[in-house]
């Protein structure tokens, strides 16, 4: 996944919690937290605690993430995929924010149908001798099929609210849930079948040279139960594997323009 995802993925979920967007400028993203991501994100637990027990309203801090590697020396913090703070963002979305709906917000002068979009935010996992993750964005429109592969850039264009603004009405789904994410599967199945995966062969490599280094460090004499216990740990740490993670998502409902 390209920089510019990452910055729209964290650009879109501070926006939808509410945090002032100060400036996002080619990787760079300035926010100022509310207190909600303030207690969740910067670890200052005995300062709102000390606010709250003195009857204090208390300060959220301002946060500045840098996805771009060309700004790294900027005053800000770097954040990565594996990086803790993203997987700091990501065990949030998924204990608060797994699923949402919501509606794009208009003022038109008719009845304006607005068409149902699952989206989901899914991570792929690549596990072996190195690790690596990918964040994918994907929405699908569940009336004619047509599939956006970076729809949060799409999303954080629109306004979008728990209710449906006057005069709109929405587009029952023809594709069924089920469906819609059997179809989403599929597509990050063929883009990892167009991939090169050497890196899953240099970790089967690793993987039959530690079992060597095993077999010959241990003897006859030794206990069977300890080496198939370290055996087991290298098949785990080395064995090559790539894992779906679904973050968050919800259904969408936007208009005809935005499909």
């Amino acid at each position: 996944m390209v920089i510019h995802d990452l910055n729209a993925f964290l650009h879109a979920f501070f926006k939808a919690h509410h945090c002032q967007i100060l400036s996002n400028d080619n990787g760079v993203l300035s926010i100022q937290l509310t207190e909600e991501l303030d207690k969740v994100l910067m670890n200052r637990p005995f300062y709102w605690h000390y606010m709250k027990k003195m009857g204090y309203t208390g300060d959220p801090m301002n946060l500045t993430l840098i996805t771009n590697p060309d700004k790294r020396q900027e005053k800000g913090e770097w954040i990565h995929f594996g990086s803790p703070r993203l997987q700091q963002i990501i065990r949030y979305l998924q204990d608060t924010k797994k699923y949402t709906k919501l509606f794009q917000q208009l003022s038109p002068n008719k009845n304006t149908p607005l068409y149902p979009w699952l989206v989901t935010n899914i991570k792929i996992s690549y596990q072996g001798k190195h690790k690596r993750d990918e964040l994918f964005s994907i929405g699908l429109n569940l009336i004619n099929g047509v599939m956006h592969a970076k729809m949060m850039d799409v999303l954080n264009t629109i306004s979008l609210e728990k209710t449906i603004a006057d005069y709109c009405y929405t587009l029952s789904p023809m594709i069924k849930m089920e469906s819609g994410f059997k179809r989403i599967e599929s597509v990050l199945d063929q883009y990892i079948e167009n991939q090169e995966h050497q890196w899953a062969v240099d970790s089967l490599q690793a993987l039959e040279e530690e079992t060597k280094l095993l077999h010959h460090f241990y003897t006859e004499d030794m206990e069977d139960e300890m080496m198939k216990r370290e055996l087991q740990e290298i098949q785990e740490r080395f064995q090559p594997k790539i894992l779906y993670q679904v973050i968050n998502g919800g259904l969408f409902y936007l208009a005809t323009e935005t499909s």
